[in-house]
């Protein structure tokens, strides 16, 4: 249900804190992690999940948003760092490819020395 849905931090700390008087595990279900949250519901009839859940409540306002994104919306800012170094990669291929350019203007690889190399370079994109 959330699974693609921008999960915010206040949010899975109130449901979190909810769980401590009403039904514990609302927040995991929220955070994309079902299972957890019928662990919880399944072990309402005793303390545990309530006092996890006060825990976690705590732990949810004690993060800031990037470690927040980073563990429950796949990080967001993972997700830039991930673009951002697959974007690197091509700028290091890409100079790689000139500077095997120039070795072979220089004579001092072989055309098929450069098409092996240059073939290995492009797999890796």
């Amino acid at each position: 249900m959330f699974k693609n849905h921008h999960k915010n931090r206040s949010v899975a700390a109130v449901l979190a804190f909810s769980g401590t008087l009403t039904i514990s595990g609302l927040h995991k279900f929220y955070l994309g992690q079902p299972l957890w949250g019928v662990i919880y519901v399944l072990l309402s009839w005793t303390p545990i999940p309530k006092v996890a859940s006060a825990i976690e409540g705590v732990w949810f306002l004690a993060q800031d948003e990037d470690t927040f994104d980073r563990n429950f919306n796949l990080g967001k800012s993972a997700k830039m760092t991930a673009s951002q170094t697959a974007g690197q990669q091509v700028s290091s291929i890409a100079e790689a490819l000139r500077e095997l350019e120039a070795l072979r203007q220089d004579g001092l690889i072989t055309e098929y020395e450069f098409e092996q190399k240059r073939r290995q370079l492009l797999e890796h994109i």
